[in-house]
Order: structure tokens, then sequence, then C-alpha cells
């Protein structure tokens, strides 16, 4: 059998093997892939279903739910509450954890994700996806507090995150490289169909929302303006420019070609750290692309070594292929 041929449990049994992966992780990737696979269902079907469009609820975020919101969510709490270990779940769309246990022990489970990123995408049939990201209780605790769920991103044992688009992909790591794997019609399995996945170190292609531009702080606009320049400018080449509204969807085009995706602290969400949430949208994403190859920043630090303050921080990310990520850090240490 080659490795194109692995499903899903396959390759994480052979992980499992080589890398001694807990038996337990196991069965909760798999119960994640699932909640992926009915996601993707229901999305392909929302039209017909009246799924799409929005609810008259805002999340925690202060955002106008999608209806695919809430079902998303409910389909992942469900499936992830599957395993014993989990002790707790930390979603974009609800305001409090939902702790599982009374008394959590250590090495029990903390997950964490946005069960629909880039929702403004579904009425426009653009591509969306769900981020997770798994850690562990560094010691029991006698109560369900909250500070507990506070993890460094660095302490994340796997992340990855499921693009729906013309076909359904989930992305994994458990901490020894990144793997893709695509959706079967028919058969209902996740086949390893990009295996080894790696970040060129340099890039012609960014992403970003420009229309933001007189937001930005000046690092930030020095970069575009040199990219935009052209083979004329300081960089002497050509950049393309890329932006979908889909965090999912940037970083999967950057694991399988390369770029840079900078949505950074401007003046118009200053206030609030930045615009994307830490806990489940820049650590997992920021654990993906290091173990691709490539660099996570906020500009100034490294995402994986924050301490978080609230399971809702929000931060700025500048995430790809690392030459690009290293120069904007100096243009931020210089000003």
């Amino acid at each position: 059998m080659t490795a194109q041929q692995l499903t899903f449990r396959e390759f994480l049994l052979s992980e499992r093997s080589r890398h001694q992966l807990d038996k337990d992780l196991v069965f909760l990737l798999e119960d994640i892939a699932t909640s992926c696979r009915i996601i993707s269902h229901q999305i392909r079907g929302g039209a017909f279903a009246g799924k799409l469009g929005a609810t008259d609820a805002t999340n925690v975020q202060g955002e106008t739910q999608k209806k695919l919101d809430v079902i998303a969510n409910e389909i992942f709490v469900r499936h992830c509450s599957n395993c014993g270990r989990v002790a707790a779940l930390v979603s974009e769309e609800v305001d409090d954890v939902y702790w599982l246990k009374d008394n959590p022990q250590a090495g029990d489970y903390l997950v964490y994700f946005d069960p629909l990123d880039g929702s403004s995408n579904l009425d426009v049939n653009l591509s969306v996806g769900s981020i997770f990201s798994i850690s562990q209780l560094p010691a029991s605790i006698d109560a369900t507090d909250d500070r507990s769920v506070l993890l460094a991103g660095s302490e994340q044992i796997s992340a990855g995150y499921s693009v729906y688009g013309p076909s359904t992909s989930l992305v994994v790591t458990t901490g020894s490289g990144v793997n893709g794997f695509t959706h079967q019609q028919g058969t209902g399995e996740f086949r390893l169909t990009f295996p080894d996945m790696t970040i060129p170190e340099s890039t012609q292609e960014f992403a970003i929302n420009a229309s933001r531009y007189r937001l930005w702080a000046a690092p930030v606009r020095r970069y575009f303006d040199e990219c935009i320049a052209g083979t004329e400018g300081p960089r002497g080449k050509a950049f393309n420019m890329r932006w979908t509204a889909s965090m999912v969807a940037e970083v999967h085009r950057i694991l399988t070609r390369g770029g840079v995706f900078l949505y950074p602290r401007d003046a118009g969400n200053a206030d609030a750290g930045g615009k994307l949430r830490l806990m489940y949208e820049a650590n997992p994403m920021a654990l993906v692309v290091e173990q691709a190859g490539g660099a996570a920043s906020t500009g100034t630090d490294r995402i994986l070594d924050l301490q978080p303050t609230s399971h809702h921080q929000r931060v700025p990310v500048i995430l790809g292929s690392r030459e690009e990520v290293e120069l904007l850090e100096r243009y931020h240490k210089d000003g």
C-alpha cells in the first residue's frame, strides 16, 4: 500500500507506532475528522435545507452568526465530547469554556476550535473551513478554572484545519511534520494525498486586505509598497497579491505553493489587540506553518511563545514563507 492510499485512520496508527501517539489522541483526531466530514456535507446541502444566511444572534466576538456557524459548532461539540479524555472545549462561537469534566486530570485534553472560519464566504460559494488545536492539561485541577486553558501555543500536541472547497481537505500535524488528506466521495474516507507538506523559504506571493491600507502601521505599509513596486522596486521582483477573507483558504494556498499571510494590528483593531484569535486561529495555524518549515509571528514575537491572557484573546498574525516573515519582523523592529 502506497502512502497516497492510506486512510486517515491508517495514517494515525502508523504515526502512533512511529511516534508513540496516545491511542486516545488517535480517537480524538478521528472524531475531529468526522466533524469535518459532516460539516462539509451540511455546507454542500445548505442551500437546499435553508441553512445559508445569518441568524438573529451574535457570537462573543460581536459578529453576526451564520446558521452554519451554529450548526458547525454543535457538530464539533458533539463529536469532541465522545473522547473521555477531553476536559474542556473552547470555541469561537461560545463565550464560556465548555467543561466536560468536574475534576480534570493531568494529561486530559483541551480542544480549541473555530468551527467555521470564513463563514462570510458561504453565501457567495467561496472556500471556508474549520480550525482546531489540541493541548493537554499539565496538572490536575480541583475545579473548572477557565484560566487552566490559557496555555501557550508551544504546548499544542496537535493542530490542523479542514477546507471546504472544490474538494474537502484535512491538514494535520501531530508535531512531526504536516500531512494533507482529501475526502474521497462515496467511501467517507480521508486519504493521504499531500504527504510531508513544506513551505518554500522564499516566495513572490502575499495575502493581505489592501482596503485597510490607510489603517496600517508604517512597517506594513513599507512592505506592501515594496511588493507592489515590482521588478523596478527595492525587492527587485514582481509579487502577486491574494485575498479570500478565509484564513484556512489563505494558509492552505501557502502550504501548497508558498506565500505569506498578513492580518496585522492596525488603527482599526489595535484596541482589541488585533483581529484574529490566538487560541483557535493563530496558535493552530502557527504550529502547522512552523511544522511545514515556515514561520509565524505577530511582527515582533513568535506566536507560539505568547502567553495567553484570555481564551478569546486577539493578536496580529504574519505567517508563511520564512524569508518574508523575517523581513517583516525586521521592518517592525526598525519602526
